[in-house]
């Protein structure tokens, strides 16, 4: 799996944002397909754009929206209505954890 580096998480936001150097167009969905597989989400339907791929996924029952961008490449989750917040934080602190994950330092 590439690098990723995790941004600082604002709950406010409703996102959680990865970055990798290696993510352009062509490497977005194995780069992303690699990470949903870390954190044990499934990809329940994708949609992709010329500049944007998105991903519906099922994460521990909840469902979140995952989108990868080459033009900044990041790849991020965000939250689908009230619901993710909770699992949004838990992978915050869970992911710094896991192999080729590190913090960003603002």
């Amino acid at each position: 799996m590439a690098e990723l580096t995790l941004l600082p998480y604002n709950p406010d936001s409703g996102r959680l944002i990865l970055t990798t150097s290696a993510l352009d167009f062509d490497s977005a969905e194995s780069i992303a397909t690699s990470f949903f597989d870390l954190i044990g989400a499934t990809v329940k339907d994708s949609q992709q754009d010329a500049d944007l791929l998105s991903w519906l996924l099922d994460f521990e029952g909840c469902p979140l929206m995952a989108r990868a961008e080459h033009y900044s490449a990041s790849l991020w989750l965000e939250t689908m209505g009230d619901s993710g917040q909770e699992e949004l934080l838990f992978l915050s602190q869970w992911l710094p954890s896991q192999m080729g994950i590190k913090i960003a330092c603002f």
